[in-house]
């Protein structure tokens, strides 16, 4: 048995006493723990030690025999540690060994598991990540739709896929595929009338389930892998795909969005195709989302019609052209990840998010330097996103996924999947701006699936379904509804000031650095919470602003006229007509109780032929 004692320094002559010793037994970290006992066991030490030092926060640790650790360590104190370390080994005048330890202020357990779990999780992401760059450079050269079926492209793709998922995430893995396999199954038996509304509900209600499951009963200093990031972007797949089907095969093409038109999907996906998509290797850890169409093209290599952007900005010249390579593509976003990575390695921790909430801090540092603090923290936070993604976009593009056209000098596009850009984000001047460019595929699903089909209050609706997607973590629902009234605010000042600052050029530009000063601190305002999670410290936070962000938001809400969006105008028009064309068809319908029932089946099958037509037109 090994016995620890951890006993503080009593004097200068280095006597120690029972009245000295602290309050045990404790239980050290892993590593220093293993380092002692096998020091012990090769020095054969049988007898208490004697403490030789008297410096502040020394002690003394007596090890008697050698073995495992004592029974002594309750469970309900190894929750609560004693750091400790190692400095030296010394020997008394009566020839007892003694082991000096310098004892810091105690840890918990959990912070020690989740740092180092979070390490690990960090080194088999990127490992794996890495494998699968090479992993599609391989299947784009060997497995090129030129070259091979696209039956063996989608077999070959699920399979790494699933491979990469149970090498990072073990049996935690199969909620990708009881997600997937339930969802598919829902789509068949539901039929195409409600099958984007059952899975939409199933698939994020699954997603939920696994987040809470996973923060909430799994203790933290169990193994427990963060296995929720993709299924997150599992189901923006599943309920896209569930919408998209539900466009093509059910809705008439006349009361689609050109992007649903374009979007929709006119038959129902081969188990193979679906879970291709789904768990493809390119998109199974990191995504980003593509539409199943896009997908599709690209797996079967068909010739897509690209477009070229003229010089007012617009897509014409609809052509063929077959895929350039993406070396050059690749090669910079390589280059974008390494410089990313570099600084989150370098700066992101020595300006954590957490100092704003320091009590020393809000009280000694000035306004300006508390704004200032708060702006470069955030952004010395946001490069490991930049890394993620531009890694993952860069996977695709090496797989030749990816490609959207040329511009109007005539450079290969390869952004048609791409989740964020740098400049553009690092240069907003409003809200919008910013979240136009950040996570660009996943604010596309919230789009397509919630903004365009909410029939009241879509930012709200948006905005929520954003905070139930990214987890249970009551930080993101409060970022959520900030940047929902951050939102609201910032469209108001834009529609009632903007048009007084156009002309001349210099007005212009000084209404741009004020308009970027301010909407970088409202976004780092707005974001705090989703970094500390947790509702105490991000109530702290804004305490200490003194909710002035949330004020004046509401001010300029209840001041500010605020103009119906286009949106809402055609929005309005749209649910006038429908009226007006159901009272037409009851009108008709009326009319036509008169009629034969041979009329009545020749317009059924009229309206059948014309449907068609539309359909394989």
């Amino acid at each position: 048995m090994v016995e620890l004692e951890l006993k503080e320094a009593a004097s200068d002559r280095g006597q120690t006493s029972d009245q000295s010793r602290c309050p045990g037994p404790y239980k050290f970290d892993v590593c220093t723990f293993a380092s002692l006992v096998l020091w012990s066991q090769k020095e054969h030490l049988s007898c208490p030690g004697r403490c030789l030092s008297s410096s502040s926060g020394a002690g003394c640790l007596s090890l008697r025999g050698a073995g495992v650790l004592s029974e002594t360590l309750h469970w309900r104190q190894r929750h609560r540690l004693t750091q400790v370390l190692f400095v030296g080994l010394v020997r008394s005048e009566d020839g007892h060994r003694t082991v000096l330890l310098s004892r810091s202020s105690p840890v918990s357990r959990r912070g020690l598991w989740e740092k180092q779990y979070r390490v690990f999780a960090e080194v088999n992401f990127v490992v794996c990540q890495l494998f699968a760059l090479l992993a599609a450079v391989w299947f784009r050269t060997y497995l090129h739709s030129s070259k091979t079926s696209s039956f063996i492209r989608h077999v070959v793709a699920t399979l790494l896929g699933l491979y990469l998922a149970f090498f990072c995430f073990g049996w935690y893995a199969l909620h990708f595929l009881v997600q997937s396999g339930i969802s598919y199954c829902i789509m068949i038996i539901a039929g195409v009338e409600s099958m984007h509304q059952c899975c939409f509900v199933f698939a994020l209600g699954y997603l939920t389930v696994c987040q809470i499951t996973r923060v909430y009963i799994f203790d933290y200093g169990q193994y427990s892998a963060d296995f929720s990031g993709p299924m997150m972007i599992i189901t923006q797949k599943i309920t896209s795909l569930a919408f998209e089907i539900h466009d093509g095969m059910f809705r008439k093409d006349e009361e689609l969005t050109p992007s649903q038109r374009d979007l929709a999907v006119r038959r129902m996906p081969s188990p193979l195709e679906y879970v291709s998509y789904t768990c493809n290797f390119m998109g199974i850890l990191a995504g980003p989302l593509c539409s199943y169409k896009d997908y599709i093209t690209f797996i079967e290599g068909r010739p897509s019609h690209m477009s070229q952007s003229s010089e007012n900005g617009k897509e014409e010249q609809q052509h063929e052209r077959a895929d350039p390579s993406p070396n050059a593509a690749v090669t910079e976003k390589l280059l974008v990840c390494g410089l990313s990575l570099l600084f989150h390695l370098t700066v992101s921790s020595m300006l954590p998010v957490e100092y704003n909430i320091d009590e020393r801090f809000q009280a000694t540092a000035s306004w300006p330097a508390r704004a200032t603090y708060l702006y470069v923290s955030l952004l010395a936070a946001r490069p490991k996103y930049y890394f993620a993604w531009t890694l993952a976009d860069a996977i695709n593009n090496a797989a030749g996924f990816g490609f959207r056209g040329y511009d109007r000098n005539g450079v290969a596009r390869w952004d048609l999947i791409s989740n964020l850009r740098i400049q553009q984000i690092e240069m907003s001047t409003s809200f919008k701006m910013f979240l136009d460019n950040w996570n660009i595929q996943t604010a596309l699903w919230l789009k397509r699936v919630c903004y365009e089909r909410a029939t009241f209050s879509p930012t709200t609706q948006t905005f929520f379904l954003s905070a139930i997607w990214h987890g249970v973590y009551p930080g993101y629902y409060l970022t959520f509804l900030t940047g929902t009234l951050m939102t609201l605010a910032a469209r108001a000042v834009r529609n009632n000031f903007r048009h007084y600052f156009v002309e001349p050029p210099q007005l212009k530009l000084f209404y741009d650095i004020v308009t970027w000063a301010a909407t970088q601190i409202t976004i780092s305002y707005t974001v705090v919470p989703f970094v500390l999670l947790s509702i105490k410290p991000s109530f702290t936070f804004y305490s200490s602003w003194y909710y002035c962000l949330h004020i004046c938001s509401i001010l300029v809400l209840l001041l500010l006229p605020v103009k119906k969006s286009q949106r809402g105008k055609s929005m309005q028009e749209d649910v006038q007509l429908s009226r007006a064309k159901k009272f037409d068809e009851r009108e008709n319908s009326l009319g036509q109780n008169s009629f034969s029932t041979t009329n009545n089946v020749c317009s059924q099958n009229q309206d059948t032929v014309s449907r068609h037509s539309s359909l394989t037109q």
